[in-house]
């Protein structure tokens, strides 16, 4: 990568009147939390099919062992590395309106964020499929498992979207409106693989507007959608990148 790539990152960043950041799994692998897919991935190790919706409410004293190991166990420990302490310095600073994330890992609000659209929703909180009730994830004790809802003693999901169920629409919508109304999007660790999320940046472009890329590996985006692909660790180049747009680089 050269730093002229990295300059022009900066200006496109700099001359930005709306900018947003679109975050994957590769954002976060820096800080222990493996991706979904790939070598290596949750789903090289676990039968995806358990994560159904329909499947879960089956048979919820299976699935909720995994769940507690999968995301509750190496989530929890999980913290924010300096891409996201960056993504947070650079909204503080008032040079990104947003962020729209597909992760569910709560690391972006960790690490200061205020304005973040979970698009496949969080591990933060937790949905009882009796009654309807919501409850902070960390006030459920997970000695017991499934855990009992606290309001009625029925089944506990978590609130991020599994396979069959839909996207949150108020979200999708708040998030395809704001991309729609930007004119730069900063793609960090994500190839746009999973679908209605990776159509984000798209968004940004059919308005006219400009792509910076920020990912260990090529990815689909670079073909016809980015301005600068810059390839390597989120961890060094975002911030690297966001000290430019601050002039401190």
């Amino acid at each position: 990568m050269s730093n002229h790539a990295m300059e022009n990152a900066a200006t496109i960043l700099k001359n930005a009147r709306c900018a947003i950041a679109f975050t994957g799994a590769g954002i976060s692998v820096e800080s222990g939390i493996p991706p979904f897919r790939g070598p290596g991935g949750v789903w090289s190790k676990h039968d995806p099919d358990k994560f159904e919706k329909t499947y879960f409410q089956r048979h919820p004293q299976e699935v909720w062992p995994l769940l507690k190991e999968i995301f509750f166990d190496t989530l929890g420990r999980a913290r924010p590395n300096p891409a996201h302490l960056a993504l947070a310095k650079l909204e503080e600073a008032g040079r990104l309106a947003a962020i729209i994330t597909q992760n569910i890992d709560g690391l972006h609000q960790a690490a200061g964020s205020k304005t973040v659209y979970e698009y496949h929703g969080s591990t933060r909180r937790m949905e009882c499929l009796d009654c309807g009730a919501f409850f902070d994830s960390a006030s459920i004790p997970l000695d017991r498992l499934p855990p009992p809802c606290p309001a009625c003693g029925g089944l506990l999901k978590p609130d991020f979207v599994f396979f069959s169920e839909p996207i949150p629409f108020e979200v999708h919508q708040a998030a395809t409106n704001l991309a729609r109304q930007s004119d730069v999007c900063l793609i960090v660790g994500t190839g746009g693989e999973v679908m209605p999320a990776g159509r984000i940046p798209h968004e940004v472009r059919n308005a006219g507007g400009k792509g910076v890329e920020i990912s260990l590996y090529e990815t689909r985006y670079p073909y016809g959608f980015s301005d600068v692909f810059l390839q390597g660790r989120a961890g060094v180049l975002v911030p690297e990148l966001v000290g430019m747009v601050m002039g401190r680089g």
